[in-house]
């Protein structure tokens, strides 16, 4: 029996399964560092004198970070707060509220990417600048000095399987004098510990 044609006769091959001609709205990160960018960049119009991007350094970024400081909603209790080095204060204070150290890393890292997808150079990249760095370590230490929260840095695990790993056997039940688990019929429970 032949079908009439464009009534979905087998001589005619399906479409393939493409991609959708509608473009992918660009994920949290990309649009948080755009904005961060546009940011920096009014920044550096409204700047006086007007600075250009491939004037700015380091120092400037550090006078950025510093003026996003009046936006900030972390509480950091000065040296002579009642309440310097304590976590929990009992009541409101004076003290000014900042960027959060965190928040400030995490720009650093947006806009010192965005320098680069916008034709800067790694080397010259002034959210790389030691500098910046050094500044971004002195804002964790005394934020976590005035907030009563010591910093540790995580230590990195040794890489190449579990050589520095020790496994630790416990004794849960623990059956009086000896090795035995006492006779009970359940075996001991053991913990292990990396």
């Amino acid at each position: 029996m032949d079908l009439p044609s464009g009534s979905g006769s087998t001589e005619d091959p399906p479409e393939p399964p493409g991609p959708s001609t509608a473009p992918q709205p660009p994920s949290r990160y990309e649009s948080q560092k755009r904005r961060d960018w546009n940011t920096f960049l009014q920044y550096l119009s409204n700047h006086k004198p007007p600075l250009t991007l491939s004037r700015c350094s380091g120092a400037h970024v550090i006078e950025f970070l510093k003026y996003l400081d009046q936006f900030g909603k972390t509480k950091v209790h000065v040296t002579g707060c009642l309440y310097f080095g304590q976590p929990n204060p009992p009541a409101p204070c004076a003290c000014q509220l900042k960027q959060a150290w965190g928040s400030l890393d995490a720009l650093i890292g947006r806009l010192r990417a965005a320098y680069e997808e916008n034709g800067g150079k790694p080397e010259l990249n002034p959210f790389g600048a030691r500098a910046v760095r050094m500044y971004l370590r002195e804002v964790r230490e005394s934020q976590a000095k005035a907030r009563g929260i010591p910093y540790e840095k995580k230590r990195k695990r040794p890489t190449g399987g579990t050589a520095g790993a020790r496994k630790v056997s416990v004794d849960v039940v623990g059956g009086g004098g000896g090795g035995d688990a006492g006779g009970s019929g359940e075996a001991p429970a053991t913990s292990t510990l990396d």
